[in-house]
């Protein structure tokens, strides 16, 4: 009869130590004073931001003109010496309202430069996976405004992703 109620006893005493692991190094409770202060403050911070970027906005808004990449961009996604998938994407660049011709002019050097940070990107491995984790756009598209910033100058405001999509092959 021992043999058969000692696994069980020994199951008991596991479950049990885990159990009491697990309550003994449970990560001790956030201080609810201090979150609040620091929420406090970080409203308050906010809204004094949000304010004066406002006002910015309103100015800049008229000033500024979106300027649509002509052709897709077609990035192969490499995995053992062999393409996996092709991600496909258009830009759009947000500019000064001047800045549109030369944006134009300079497409050939643009798209050599997003390219090759596309590329890049893809040979990271930031295409695999959840590619459209915000984190993973939020890199992608600060690396392609310093291209752009690099070939147009500081007129550039940002680097949108107007389309994206990926296929297996």
């Amino acid at each position: 009869m021992f043999r058969k109620l000692l696994p069980v006893l020994l199951l008991l005493v596991g479950l049990g130590g885990g159990v009491g692991a697990g309550l003994a190094l449970r990560p001790a409770p956030p201080d609810k004073e201090v979150d609040i202060k620091a929420k406090e403050t970080q409203d308050t911070k906010e809204e004094s931001q949000s304010k004066d970027t406002a006002k910015d906005d309103k100015q800049d808004a008229s000033e500024l003109a979106y300027v649509k990449l002509n052709n897709q961009f077609v990035v192969p996604v490499v995995n053992n010496d062999l393409v996996d998938s092709l991600v496909v994407m258009s830009l759009s660049i947000e500019v000064q309202q001047d800045l549109t011709s030369v944006v134009y002019e300079r497409e050939p050097k643009l798209r050599d430069g997003f390219l090759q940070v596309l590329f890049d990107h893809a040979n990271m491995g930031g295409f695999e996976g959840e590619f459209t984790n915000s984190n993973n756009m939020d890199v992608l598209r600060g690396a392609l405004k310093d291209v752009a910033q690099g070939i147009i100058g500081k007129g550039v405001g940002s680097i949108l992703i107007t389309d994206l999509a990926r296929q297996d092959i």
